[in-house]
């Protein structure tokens, strides 16, 4: 059932303090996204986001409000996507916390949630016509996920047409899909920037992310073997004097290793544009685990020197 948007959504007076925040327009339909969109003041920020919003998403719409500045407006879309999923993923299971998502929408000053249904975005089932990720889209995530670029680019595009947003925010910590979504832009034509926030970690060193509910305390316990591999390799790379992409790979292959329990699906050095074989200058560690039942990815940044790079250096083992 859509909840229709019967007037422009504008921007309200700031609340004096103490004062409840004012509540983002929920948005059901395309329709009542359109008739939203033309009451928000410019410049429009977009988050596109699976909802489950945490400490992580945070930062990606405090960043968005700062982009859209005082007289600007940030609009989050809530949608889990089937189309990234592959059977036997967790699409049933995903967290699903609306309410709770949108009083973190209130308290970060957004104006409009665009929510869809999976009927609303493809009303006529799954699209014929889908964005194909390239080359980058079928190395890393394309490989062990096949079809979820394609799948996340398709969404990605569908919203940009329906919000129209003169900027969209995307974390860090989905580094491959950062890269595609820049390519995306650039290879169509799109008229709007893409600007990227830094991954957030919790106390412990893990990057925050929405399926880290589902870990158990011993898993993880497990799964910080993948913020501690990769901050290994990072400072391999830092104190080597050829800062060497083969050592510090070796040096996060080293910690992985050292938990046979982790399945391990990939850790590599890669360029941060192409996710090929890296250059001379900045890099990333990427890499990505199972701990128990629950898959994470996670990047640290490193800097390498020239004429140290081979294709042995790019790529670790999937496995121990």
């Amino acid at each position: 059932m859509s909840e229709p948007v019967s007037q422009p959504v504008s921007q309200p007076p700031t609340p004096p303090p103490g004062a409840l925040e004012p509540q983002p327009a929920l948005l059901r339909t395309k329709a009542d996204l359109a008739a939203a969109r033309r009451g928000l003041p410019a410049p429009v920020v977009l988050v596109p986001t699976m909802g489950a919003l945490h400490a992580g998403h945070r930062a990606l719409l405090r960043a968005a409000r700062a982009a859209a500045g005082p007289s600007g407006s940030v609009i989050v879309s809530i949608f889990v996507n089937p189309l990234q999923f592959r059977p036997g993923e967790d699409l049933d299971r995903y967290p699903r916390t609306l309410d709770d998502d949108l009083a973190m929408c209130a308290r970060e000053g957004v104006r409009a949630v665009f929510a869809p249904s999976a009927a609303e975005m493809y009303p006529a089932g799954p699209p014929q016509v889908t964005v194909d990720p390239g080359p980058a889209g079928q190395v890393f995530e394309g490989e062990f996920r096949p079809g979820f670029f394609g799948g996340v680019l398709t969404v990605v595009l569908k919203l940009f047409h329906l919000v129209r947003p003169d900027v969209a925010v995307f974390g860090e910590k989905d580094a491959q899909q950062l890269a595609l979504v820049r390519r995306l832009v650039a290879d169509t034509d799109l008229a709007l920037a893409i600007e990227a926030v830094p991954i957030v970690r919790d106390p412990d060193g893990l990057a925050t992310s929405s399926r880290n509910r589902y870990l158990s305390a011993a898993d993880r316990e497990l799964a910080l073997t993948l913020p501690r591999a990769l901050r290994a390799g990072q400072a391999r790379a830092a104190a080597e004097d050829t800062h060497s992409a083969a050592a510090a790979l070796a040096a996060a292959q080293e910690v992985l290793r050292g938990e046979p329990a982790l399945a391990v699906d990939y850790v590599a050095v890669v360029d941060p544009r192409t996710f090929g074989p890296p250059g001379p200058g900045s890099a990333l560690i990427v890499a990505a685990v199972t701990a128990g039942g629950t898959r994470l990815i996670d990047n640290v940044p490193v800097v390498l020197a020239g004429g140290q790079n081979t294709e042995r250096d790019f790529r670790g083992a999937a496995d121990h």
